[in-house]
């Protein structure tokens, strides 16, 4: 099975932004990590990174229109974006949302109810990198 792991802004910069918070691991080294945990399930995992919302928005659209699972780490989008909660709405294969940090122990700022989880059935936080082998392996249990 094709399982997308989508991730939003400022994830490509994984290793060097905020280590203290989001470790040390890059998003190159996550995509790595994330096809060989793939792998172990059964899966076919790709991995895709972007900064910009429309393109996140294609992604997305096509997993819908091909029942694709998606692990989706929206990033910032996930606090504040319309767009991707309707483009979550319309998925019907699983989708699972990341968060490498616990949003509610962040500042103010991220507390805000995440629009992706209307739409998930399941939420990962908190768990930094590893939140995605749990994702995968929640995606691998359907």
């Amino acid at each position: 099975m094709k399982v997308l792991v989508l991730n939003g802004p400022n994830l490509g910069r994984l290793g060097r932004r905020e280590p203290e918070i989001y470790g040390t691991t890059t998003h190159a080294e996550l995509a790595d990590l994330c096809v060989g945990w793939g792998r172990d399930l059964g899966l076919e995992v790709e991995v895709r990174q972007t900064n910009h919302e429309g393109e996140l928005l294609d992604w997305l659209n096509d997993a819908a229109d091909d029942a694709t699972p998606v692990v989706l780490n929206a990033a910032a989008w996930s606090h504040y974006s319309y767009a991707v909660y309707d483009a979550c709405a319309q998925l019907t294969a699983p989708l699972v949302e990341v968060h490498i940090s616990n949003p509610g122990q962040r500042p103010e700022v991220f507390r805000h109810t995440s629009v992706v989880t209307p739409h998930a059935e399941e939420v990962v936080v908190g768990h930094g990198i590893e939140g995605y082998r749990l994702a995968l392996e929640r995606i691998a249990r359907d």
